[in-house]
């Protein structure tokens, strides 16, 4: 940025120098002012002025025509004002005449510089006369090494100078294999120089929010392993470059010299990203559960998307970006659809994923409106793709997060029952453990075991037995409330910590559960559970490992002497035999 600035300076101190080293051919003649049908654009008290109502245009749909056909004066009357409508004109094979006229009606000369503001005109040739009465003739566009540029910017800058009391006639020719979007503006040099300087603060922010993102992504992935940050990080990488080479930013910094690299990797870039985003989308979404039909198509839409890829550098750049175009919108409805979908099923994850591809969406239709031709071509339709991907990049990156919790709820969850599993009550039994060991607090732990299960599920089948481990954990859930937690421990067994707990309050809360399922149960399984309760108040435990034994130990004299029943550990009891499922073993 620091360099383009520097140039910027040099350009307007010393105009007609830059204009020499930039490459410009100089031609002799005269200046090539011809009656027009618009007002010239008066240049003196203006920082900025829009040119849609000072030029007129001329379509060459055989893209032939020279130069001096085009400002001939027989030729004169072809041009035509925009009269209010869209100087955008979609995808165009044509070549696109711009004559305009600008007026200095100052004693002294000025210097201003003219900007067509849509960095992806292959060709771009502007002849204006300068101020030693020599025709100059400007060859750039981004078709061209980007040393062609009379400034070094990523759009295309054309520095003119117009001595006291003079007017000047420019002739500029854009054609492109992509879309065609006309966007002119006057600048005083003071005011070009100050627009790049927030310009390039802009995208600098943009793209080190990309840069954490991108960096942040490949943390989680290499820690968690997790394929939907992986799949994430491909459609962010691809999505940024493919933004960089789009706002003409790839085309001053990182291949100046190799504009057809540029061009191809356009397209590339685009397939690659909707590739990513929608296999990224289809993982983080877990479309396969939740709609296998919408995930089948959105599968098809990824394989359009590869193919696309693959046959982008092989094919004219004006054949491939329609149909990649259409693509692309195909894939955002899509994916859209895929997240009201998810939504509907409660999903956390597609909260944000909503919100976010809306943005995105917005943004795609208003590109796209504009690329067409259906919308004109200002600096918000021509930057809705970068606000929406900004929105879209942060907003996706709390998707992945929230999915990143699901997962942890997922390794914590007992598939069958919902209720917290083994692994979790490992770690929770830890903490609330040292918690009421530092605080000298209450601790309690009921652990439940239905009776003969096994028994129950040799006559009823398994299918049955799930049922039941459903209908206590049910149970369980609607009579055991927070901060208490309930855990299913494995197989029958479950477990409940209470902390702050005395032995008394934890017993009542244990026979409370019994009841329950004795009673909930009666009708359609009729079970009973017995149950071993152990507190911090029954003795000197030094682990959670050894309060877990003291309850399991109570736990087995309920069953011995009956079960169906609640039994309290106490310290005078015979010492608690060693038991092979230790909190710690997993």
């Amino acid at each position: 940025m620091r360099l383009c600035v520097v140039v910027l300076v040099a350009v307007f101190a010393m105009l007609s120098m830059v204009a020499n080293a930039a490459g410009l051919s100089v031609i002799s003649g005269q200046d090539v002012a011809v009656p027009t049908s618009v007002p010239p654009a008066n240049i003196v008290g203006v920082d900025r002025l829009k040119l849609d109502d000072h030029f007129e245009l001329f379509e060459d749909p055989s893209a032939q025509l020279t130069f001096e056909q085009v400002s001939s004066e027989a030729f004169a009357s072809n041009f035509r004002p925009l009269n209010g409508e869209s100087s955008n004109f979609g995808f165009s094979n044509s070549a696109w005449w711009v004559r305009l006229s600008l007026v200095n009606p100052d004693d002294h000369p000025r210097k201003v510089v003219v900007r067509q503001d849509y960095p992806l005109i292959d060709w771009l040739d502007a002849w204006y006369t300068g101020k030693d009465g020599q025709l100059r003739h400007i060859e750039t566009g981004d078709n061209r090494a980007f040393h062609t540029r009379p400034v070094d910017h990523r759009l295309f800058l054309l520095p003119v100078e117009l001595p006291a009391n003079s007017e000047r006639t420019l002739y500029i020719r854009l054609q492109s294999q992509g879309a065609m979007n006309i966007g002119l503006f006057v600048h005083d040099p003071v005011d070009i120089m100050n627009m790049a300087l927030r310009e390039y603060l802009s995208l600098g922010i943009y793209y080190g929010g990309f840069i954490v993102l991108l960096l942040y992504n490949l943390f989680m992935y290499l820690t968690v392993r997790e394929r939907a940050f992986a799949y994430y990080l491909v459609y962010l990488a691809s999505y940024g470059l493919y933004m960089s080479i789009h706002n003409g930013i790839s085309f001053q910094f990182l291949a100046p010299d190799v504009p057809l690299l540029l061009n191809k990797g356009l397209l590339v870039l685009l397939g690659v990203s909707l590739f990513g985003g929608t296999l990224f989308s289809r993982t983080i979404l877990n479309t396969s559960e939740i709609t296998p039909k919408g995930d089948a198509i959105a599968y098809f839409l990824q394989i359009g998307a590869l193919i696309a890829t693959v046959v982008s550098p092989f094919v004219n750049y004006h054949l491939m970006i329609i149909p990649l175009s259409v693509l692309t919108v195909a894939i955002c409805v899509h994916m859209l659809v895929l997240g009201v979908l998810a939504l509907a099923r409660g999903t956390g994850t597609a909260r944000y994923y909503m919100i976010a591809f809306s943005a995105l969406l917005f943004s795609v239709y208003l590109y796209m409106a504009k690329t067409f031709g259906l919308l004109p071509h200002n600096f918000f339709t021509q930057n809705a793709f970068q606000i929406g991907s900004l929105i879209e990049m942060v907003l996706l990156s709390l998707a992945v997060a929230s999915r990143l919790n699901e997962l942890k709820t997922e390794s914590f969850t007992d598939a069958l029952t919902q209720l917290y599993n083994r692994r979790y009550f490992n770690d929770q039994m830890t903490i609330e453990f040292t918690r009421a060991a530092q605080n000298s607090q209450d601790l309690s732990l009921v652990v439940i075991d239905i009776d003969r299960f096994k028994h129950f599920n040799d006559s009823h089948g398994h299918a049955r037995g799930d049922s039941a481990l459903k209908a206590v954990a049910g149970i369980l859930k609607s009579t055991v409330r927070k901060p208490n937690t309930v855990c299913r421990y494995g197989g029958e067994e479950f477990v409940v910590i209470l902390p702050e707990t005395s032995t008394a309050d934890s017993i009542a809360v244990a026979e409370r559960i019994r009841c329950a399922i004795e009673k909930e149960t009666g009708p359609s399984f009729a079970l009973t559970a017995s149950l071993g309760v152990a507190s911090l108040q029954d003795g000197q435990f030094e682990s959670a490992d050894a309060l877990f034994v003291a309850a399991d130990h109570a736990l087995y004299h309920a069953k011995a002497s009956g079960r169906n029943k609640v039994i309290g550990y106490h310290q005078e009891q015979a010492r608690p035999m060693a038991d092979q499922r230790m909190v710690g073993t997993v």
